[in-house]
């Protein structure tokens, strides 16, 4: 019986402490809660300011400046759809070239040692280290009529006269990719440093070649970098301004038709409608693309912890 009271009186003992310790848990996640929101809160008051309140106004502006038809206004000539289509698919083969240019680039980074990976890291890492202009004047330098490229053609006796390598679709394409190829290498470098080496290491061990590991192996598991990376890539080339303004004059680069609405016509109505509808497209692509790729898969830490 004494036992019996000793622990029935032991009972109480051991069920208030786990009590207390989870109350005070609950308190120590509230507490990092609101310590996590408060270093939030300059970022989420900047993102409000500088991106939420505008996009609020441009929104407002294409639809009452001078009133919703300014969207019905956007399918009443063939220009604008034919400019969107044209930019959808210009951002299509910059993403196509930089997966042709930029996979070997990374399977490089990550099969070869350290010295020889830093030193590529570097490159990769160059181009950010200057301004978008710049580079894009630098492309002017080379692409022109009595640029570098034109005359080692004609030195070569390649051609009879100089190849017109600006001012069309070519030199906005060579332009872009050189400058969204970084933006590709990085997330499919990521990705494949979060491969377990272990798997290729069976694989081998298996008698499998090294072609036929690469292929059914380190080839399927880099697929989730590979997605990330050209959907950032798309995304962002639908957008781009500078490159086609510098290299592709006349070009119907949608972004140009904007600016050309903003700047020269001052229709800032029909502006801003060509910018949401722009913006509407690429969330779509965005959003599609994210059912088809996890990022945390991709810039998770290795080893799938």
């Amino acid at each position: 019986m004494r036992a019996q009271g000793d622990g029935v009186r032991a009972g109480p003992a051991r069920t208030l402490p786990a009590a207390a310790r989870r109350s005070a848990r609950r308190r120590r996640g509230g507490g990092e809660t609101a310590w996590l929101l408060w270093l939030l809160l300059p970022a989420l008051v900047v993102m409000l300011v500088c991106f939420v309140t505008p996009l609020g106004v441009m929104l407002a502006r294409s639809l009452t400046d001078p009133s919703p038809a300014n969207y019905l206004k956007f399918f009443d000539s063939a220009v604008y759809p034919q400019a969107l289509a044209y930019t959808l698919g210009m951002a299509l083969a910059v993403t196509l070239l930089c997966v042709l240019l930029g996979y070997p680039f990374a399977y490089l980074m990550h099969r070869c040692g350290p010295g020889w990976r830093m030193l590529l890291t570097l490159v990769v890492l160059l181009p950010f280290w200057s301004s978008l202009l710049v580079r894009t004047y630098a492309w002017t330098i080379l692409l022109r009529d009595t640029g570098l490229i034109n005359w080692v053609l004609l030195e070569s006796g390649l051609v009879d006269k100089p190849v017109r390598l600006m001012g069309n679709s070519i030199g906005v394409l060579i332009g872009m990719t050189h400058i969204m190829l970084p933006f590709l290498v990085l997330p499919l470098y990521a990705g494949m440093q979060r491969i377990d080496d272990r798997l290729v290491v069976a694989a081998a061990s298996m008698g499998a070649a090294q072609r036929t590991i690469f292929r059914r192996v380190f080839l399927p598991l880099s697929l989730p970098g590979l997605a990330a990376g050209s959907l950032l890539v798309f995304a962002l080339s639908v957008g781009f301004y500078v490159t086609p303004a510098l290299l592709g004059g006349r070009t119907a680069f949608y972004p140009l038709l904007i600016d050309m609405h903003v700047n020269r016509l001052l229709d800032f109505g029909f502006g801003s409608t060509l910018a949401i509808i722009l913006l509407l497209v690429v969330l779509l692509i965005v959003g599609l693309g994210s059912r088809l790729v996890r990022l945390d898969q991709v810039f998770g830490r290795p080893g799938g912890a």
